[in-house]
């Protein structure tokens, strides 16, 4: 569970927030409130502050409320929505997965794509700020040994991260490291190939040598080394499966081969439970907390206006309620994701209602979610972004593609699903003596199908794979569909890049077929 102290911290936002006006390129022109940057940063407690601030910014990607307002496409209110329902894990038709309805009516002006593309850069923004002021400081103000180093390597990882979800959002976008103090720094042009993820590679391994094992309880919930050992490994299984490349095979494996102290939880279910939150299976987390102004519950503010942090709400209200927060519905499990089950997989009663009488429902993070009052839309269950279960098939892949030892390779896939069983029969072992290649990564693209359903990983994996050439995102791969339905198009596996950013920077290039 969280500590009082990180989610009080977290909880203080508003102490620092106006410092990081400077930090968004939108906002250069916006005047101080009481205190200036040149006056800040001058004591390693406003450092301290700052990076909270910085890792405060996560909530977007994951929060309830739609801060860009409007809606994108097939309506609703948070922009994970947009990675959310592509995939053949997710509909609010319950027929299929979403990815012809969802991307049929989605175009550069849906304001979730404006969401997602500015948030990513308000956390870089205040990342690279961070930094920077790091590397002004007098070393003398840091009383606390390593603290420097340590906070720098926070921010690398999260700078990191906010690149990762870019590229796989929208494949090209301005590779960001500066913090803007002049006109002429303004209007970065878009990345090209996979630079956005090269310099999240380059971040985090600086990263990895700076950052602790682990923090005192106290700040349970900050990024550690391992945190960024399982992102750099993620990140290049990215980069060799758009590659097709071994030799970044064989880094992630190399990246993951760091990691220690790990294991997965014996109950599968842990991972989703308030009670239960930063446990041994645990990479990396949003702390949710809630909001303790005296406001109530209020989950629909952004950070920068909100003392309040919610993540779990927001996988409530989608998944449960009379519309699931959405005006296409509940998001349910799709027929393809049920049948993936075996019978007898105990991940199936505690990712899906096990009840067949209803439509089907998702009960991961809601069931046990600790509801902080009986609504769906207040919860303080932490979004688990990393988790170990995730590395483990990352790094079956990866040791698979980069010419490894296959009984390697599908002994990472067992370990996953030994855990699942708990005890019991099912889900059973793969043999280790299998030698097809592509009989095993099957078995890798299913087991991360049944594990990571409904986690918002699934459309990042499909999209990665069909660039692999490993699947076809075609009317076959995601099932029998009615004659008409639309084909594939090469072009959905990019997001249009937002009108906002196109109008106002001409170094910005349009997707393809936008």
């Amino acid at each position: 569970m969280k500590t009082v102290s990180f989610k009080i911290v977290m909880a203080l936002l508003l102490v620092v927030s106006f410092v990081y006006l400077a930090c968004n390129k939108k906002e250069l022109n916006v005047p101080p409130v009481t205190v200036t940057e040149l006056s800040y940063f001058k004591t390693e407690s406003e450092f301290r502050r700052a990076a909270i601030g910085a890792y405060a910014s996560i909530i977007d990607y994951y929060s309830a409320a739609n801060h860009g307002g409007g809606s994108a496409g097939t309506g609703g209110s948070s922009m994970f929505e947009i990675w959310f329902k592509p995939a053949d894990d997710i509909s609010t038709t319950n027929t299929k997965g979403d990815v012809w309805e969802y991307f049929g009516g989605l175009d550069p002006s849906a304001s979730k794509l404006d969401q997602a593309y500015r948030s990513s850069y308000i956390l870089i923004g205040r990342a690279n700020k961070v930094i920077v002021k790091l590397r002004e400081a007098d070393p003398a103000i840091f009383v606390t040994s390593g603290l420097r180093e340590t906070i720098e390597g926070e921010m690398l990882f999260l700078r990191s991260f906010a690149h990762y979800m870019l590229w796989n959002l929208f494949g090209t976008a301005p590779v960001d490291t500066i913090v803007v103090t002049s006109q002429d720094q303004i209007g970065l042009p878009s990345s090209k190939g996979n630079e956005l993820l090269d310099q999240a590679i380059t971040d985090l391994t600086k990263a990895i040598a700076q950052l602790p094992e682990s923090w005192p309880e106290s700040e349970t919930g900050r990024i550690t080394k391992n945190a960024a050992l399982g992102l750099l490994g993620k990140v290049q299984v990215f980069k060799a499966s758009s590659e097709k490349n071994p030799a970044a095979y064989q880094s992630a494996v190399d990246a993951f081969n760091q990691i220690s102290g790990l294991s997965l939880t014996a109950d599968f279910y842990d991972n989703f439970k308030e009670e239960t939150e930063n446990n041994s299976e645990s990479l990396f987390e949003f702390q949710a907390g809630k909001n303790i102004s005296g406001n109530g519950g209020n989950t629909w503010l952004a950070n920068d206006a909100c003392d309040c942090g919610t993540a779990g709400t927001s996988f409530q209200m989608f998944y449960e309620g009379s519309n699931g927060g959405s005006s296409n519905g509940i998001w349910r499990p799709t027929p393809k994701l049920i049948s993936a089950f075996e019978a007898g997989d105990p991940r199936m009663e505690v990712t899906i209602d096990p009840d067949p009488a209803t439509p089907r429902k998702f009960i991961k993070y809601v069931v046990g979610g600790d509801k902080t009052d009986g609504s769906p839309e207040i919860s303080i269950n932490n979004f688990r972004i990393l988790r170990y279960a995730d590395v483990l098939l990352l790094k079956a892949e990866a040791i698979l593609k980069s010419g490894g030892s296959k009984s390697d390779a599908i002994a990472a896939i067992n370990e996953v699903r030994t855990r699942a069983r708990n005890g019991g029969t099912v889900p059973a072992d793969f043999s280790t003596a299998e030698t097809d290649e592509t009989t095993i990564m099957q078995w890798i693209m299913d087991e991360r199908l049944r594990e990571l359903a409904g986690e918002g990983q699934r459309w990042f994996d499909l999209r990665r794979w069909h660039m692999a050439g490993y699947i076809t995102l075609d009317n076959a791969f995601f099932g029998s569909l009615n004659p008409g339905d639309m084909e594939f198009d090469a072009k959905y596996l990019y997001f249009p890049i937002p009108l906002t950013e196109t109008s106002r920077n001409v170094n910005i290039i349009q997707n393809p077929g936008y």
